[in-house]
């Protein structure tokens, strides 16, 4: 029997599970992404954490995190004497996956406690600092997740070196399952960079980081070249699809770096699998290290080796004053890494060893570091701090509760914890709406009933609204209307002078009733959907509407679709198929492959096609565009990319045009088992209430407050 060869650690499995369909038929649809977090995995699926930890002690937890701080172990001694910079960096690495371009990554799901991320290179040994903490996970049990506890422990770490601190908002939920379907990079080796263009700012999306299995920057320069001014655009680049501006950037390297070390003791061959890789013995240990003792003085993580500050376990200003202080020389660690040290560094700069001996080393600088100092913006910024330290604690503190809580969206997601009473912008603020009483909602819709527009204007209204929304990071939905403001209006998929005039109608109804143009846009499509049904749709009212002020253009332009396989709309031809650019909205917008299946069938149904494929039958909600897919009276040809003719088989004329995004329904096995349920003649009212109840769940899927 041959052995099956991961591509990422060489490591070998015993199972031989023989070819399987994705081996045969590599280029096939997969739907996995939908169903990623399956419940059949969680323990705890019956259990509403989001209520619970409200019961939680946070204090207690803290008090108890302050103490494992100081409780230094045989088996992974603290450096100083104290876990905070570790505890520290487990919660940045934590947080830090999280990128602008599709909203995943992040803390909000412990999603560090699982493959790839627990054994990416720039996450080495940070098993030992989730090991630590098992005892507070052990004594607290469900009414903190590991999510939270990922994320408190490092605030806690930083409150206790005396740094400052906004504070822990909790309600983050566990998944129980490697996100096997994140889109991390294609490169089939530890630190491949085949994501770039032309340039360095040409950084695929929705990538951040810059090498495979790295958070953020390579910290000894592009690609190991040890050149600062390079090195500045990568973290600028980077920092920037992780919604962080320079002001930001600066005061999170500057203010992280003031606490902790770099460990590089030794050569980087002495070091073992990651644990994914590790044997069974290991017990999930990973990076187990030959390297005399393997820890303490003798730890090899990054290849770096040595403390930023004078004080790594103290809050100062120790990293800015010793980064100007003093020219630096670029050298080699003693695991063949480049970094930087002072020259002539002044015995009171000096820094104990980690193991409290009389020996003192040498602070060290990263390249990334130095870019701090050569990039002529980051140094401006760096200049101020240092002229104003409070202003600079402050920026830290902001930036870093915005890198921790970033993903879970609006601050009604924060359902406990210790955080200041504050709002930001990035929070996506919506005023408070009002919830119509029944005789209220019924003027709105009398009004939307008689106002001139179509069926087709106010479901294309309402979904181009809805959909917008992200379960990856909680940000767009229908709350807060924002279609209405920059950039969304302007958007081409969005159809903006319709749009406009849409709105219009919709603004003079919220002037007449009283109701908030968020939910005069969803009863719009539920009054449109039943135009075309006959069935009652049901609405849950009670959005704001979001001002121009507290919206964030830059950050709401990622959110645009380039490619929307629901309304059959594509800008330009795409490196993946449309319809896996579909699969990937609808994992965004959570839904299943069932109600994917007959969103699509039943907005094509109602006429819904930006390009005007797919809209074969009358306008109806009903089964129609099923039967009509699977119909063996039409056959069909390519016309061009993403184009297709549908020829009568018996007279061979065209009857009707489709996208991928249409006929995938017919030509993928499981998709095509799903639309043939709904095609069946039994099957039309069955389609119609499934359809109903996956439009609301996607009207529904910003209003936390429901969830």
């Amino acid at each position: 029997m041959s052995e099956s060869k991961c591509p990422f650690h060489g490591s070998t499995t015993t199972p031989n599970l023989g070819t399987q369909n994705k081996d045969w038929w590599p280029n096939q649809l997969n739907l996995d992404i939908l169903r990623q977090h399956d419940t059949k995995s969680n323990p705890l699926a019956n259990f509403d954490y989001k209520k619970e930890v409200k019961n939680l002690d946070i204090e207690a937890v803290k008090k108890d995190i302050k103490t494992v701080l100081r409780d230094s172990q045989d088996w992974w001694p603290a450096d100083y004497g104290h876990y905070g910079p570790f505890f520290i960096r487990m919660t940045w690495h934590a947080a830090g996956t999280y990128r602008t371009g599709d909203g995943r990554g992040g803390a909000a799901t412990g999603a560090q406690r699982f493959a790839p991320l627990n054994s990416w290179p720039d996450n080495g040994n940070l098993d030992k600092a989730r090991r630590l903490l098992w005892p507070i996970k052990e004594k607290y049990g469900n009414l903190l997740s590991w999510a939270d506890l990922l994320v408190l422990a490092g605030n806690v770490a930083i409150e206790d070196m005396g740094g400052p601190n906004h504070g822990t908002a909790l309600g983050r939920e566990d998944i129980w399952h490697p996100e096997k379907d994140i889109y991390w990079g294609a490169e089939d080796e530890w630190l491949g960079d085949n994501r770039y263009g032309k340039t360095r700012q040409d950084l695929e999306n929705p990538l951040a980081a810059v090498q495979m299995g790295l958070i953020y920057v390579n910290p000894q320069g592009p690609n190991a070249n040890p050149d600062p001014a390079l090195s500045a655009q990568d973290v600028r680049e980077t920092f920037k699809r992780m919604a962080m501006n320079d002001e930001e950037t600066v005061a999170l390297t500057a203010g992280g770096h003031t606490f902790g070390k770099a460990h590089g003791a030794g050569d980087e061959a002495h070091v073992g699998a990651e644990p994914e890789g590790a044997s069974i013995e290991a017990q999930g240990f990973g990076w187990l290290s030959s390297h005399k003792s393997g820890k303490g003085v003798d730890t090899i993580t990054s290849g770096i080796e040595g403390p930023w500050t004078t004080n790594p376990i103290q809050w100062d200003m120790g990293y800015l004053t010793l980064l100007f202080k003093y020219e630096w020389e670029c050298k080699k660690s003693p695991a063949g890494a480049w970094q930087w040290h002072p020259i002539n560094c002044a015995e009171e700069d000096m820094v104990p060893q980690v193991d409290g001996s009389d020996e003192k080393v040498l602070p060290m600088m990263t390249t990334a570091d130095m870019s701090m100092k050569v990039d002529p913006e980051y140094r401006k910024i760096c200049e101020r701090f240092m002229e104003n330290p409070d202003a600079f604690g402050e920026a830290f503190a902001r930036a870093w509760f915005k890198l921790l809580h970033r993903d879970m969206g609006p601050k009604s997601n924060y359902v406990a914890g210790d955080f200041k009473d504050v709002e930001y912008i990035w929070q996506d603020p919506v005023a408070a709406g009002k919830t119509l009483s029944d005789n209220e909602e019924k003027a709105v819709r009398t009004e939307l009933a008689n106002s001139g527009l179509t069926q087709q204007q106010m479901i294309e209204t309402a979904w181009a609204s809805a959909s917008t929304f992200r379960g990856s990071d909680n940000r767009g939905g229908a709350n807060g209307a924002r279609i209405r403001l920059e950039p969304q209006k302007n958007w081409e998929v969005n159809n903006p002078s319709q749009l406009a005039s849409v709105l219009e109608v919709y603004e003079q109804i919220a002037a007449d009733t009283g109701a908030s143009i968020a939910d005069i846009i969803v009863i719009g499509g539920a009054v449109g959907i039943e135009m075309a049904s006959g069935t009652k749709v049901k609405v849950t009212t009670g959005r704001g509407d979001a001002t121009q002020e507290n919206t964030d253009i830059n950050s709401f332009e990622l959110l645009k679709p380039r490619a929307c396989g629901f309304r059959n709309y594509s800008e330009k031809e795409f490196a993946v198929s449309p319809e896996e650019i579909m699969l990937d909205k609808a994992q965004l917008l959570g839904l299943n492959p069932v109600e994917m299946t007959v969103l699509v069938g039943g907005l094509r149904a109602m006429g819904v096609s930006h390009s005007g494929d797919g809209i074969w039958t009358n306008g109806k909600l009903d089964n129609s565009w099923f039967k009509a897919l699977l119909s063996m009276d039409v056959k069909w040809h390519t016309s061009g990319y993403n184009s297709y003719n549908g020829v009568d088989r018996s007279t061979g004329e065209n009857v009707r045009t489709a996208s991928r995004t249409d006929l995938v329904f017919g030509s993928n096995s499981e998709l095509r088992a799903i639309a043939e349920v709904y095609a069946q003649d039994d099957n039309n009212e069955k389609f119609v209430n499934d359809f109903i109840t996956a439009w609301n769940k996607v009207m529904n899927a910003d209003r936390f407050d429901l969830n």
